[in-house]
């Protein structure tokens, strides 16, 4: 599903990305973990294509498409149509309901307006969220909100998600039930999921735990 070949990123005079070469399968959870500043996010925003590599000499491929050769427009569509993305921050728009939220990156694909809502309650119902449909994000929960991120994100089917500290700001039964939710959206939909996260619970519960230290993969177990 994403295969990648000597990955740099640096900031001026910063190396943060030291040349990352991965291979993750379909339908494969992926955890990455690392102390703070050792790559993690940086990693994840490139491979989730909200970032570029500094390097010429690299490649990363999604699905088989070379990414990084894609023209902003195209990018963009890629993006939108094979990706979908869960923050700490769940980034809700505060004054739009749950089912809104969920349905934004539908109506950005242009997608049928009623297949769109359909499938979000569909989706909201699934993630025990039916009673929700029209409450807004302050008066959800943590755990409520981050569902309706997770929901946002799976609405247009991506074949892959990537998750930045999922859990960060959830309590420990929440973060457990978050846990349980990725697995079994993945034996439903077949979908990969790359998970950058300090939990080491949710990080030993993956298929696979990449560890970077400085910029470098230190092992894969």
């Amino acid at each position: 599903m994403i295969k990648s070949k000597n990955l740099k990123k640096s900031y001026k005079s910063l190396s943060v990305l030291n040349g990352v070469d991965l291979n993750i399968d379909k339908s494969e959870i992926v955890s990455i973990v690392g102390t703070s500043g050792a790559g993690k996010t940086t990693l994840l925003q490139i491979l989730g294509t909200l970032d570029t590599p500094s390097n010429k000499d690299c490649e990363l491929l999604i699905d088989g498409i070379d990414v990084l050769k894609l023209k902003e427009i195209e990018l963009s569509k890629f993006r939108n149509t094979n990706i979908g993305f869960i923050f700490q921050f769940h980034q809700l728009l505060p004054e739009f309901t749950a089912i809104e939220n969920v349905c934004i990156p539908g109506y950005i694909k242009k997608r049928n307006r009623a297949e769109v809502e359909l499938r979000a309650e569909e989706l909201l119902t699934y993630l025990n969220l039916k009673d929700k449909l029209n409450s807004k994000p302050d008066e959800l929960s943590g755990g409520e909100q981050q569902r309706v991120a997770v929901a946002r994100a799976l609405i247009n089917g991506p074949k892959v998600i990537f998750a930045d500290e999922p859990s960060g700001n959830l309590d420990t039964q929440s973060a457990n039930n978050l846990y349980d939710l990725f697995f079994k959206i993945r034996d439903k939909y077949n979908t990969t999921f790359i998970i950058v996260t300090h939990n080491e619970r949710l990080a030993d519960m993956a298929d696979r735990k990449i560890e970077i230290i400085d910029g470098e993969i230190n092992k894969q177990n």
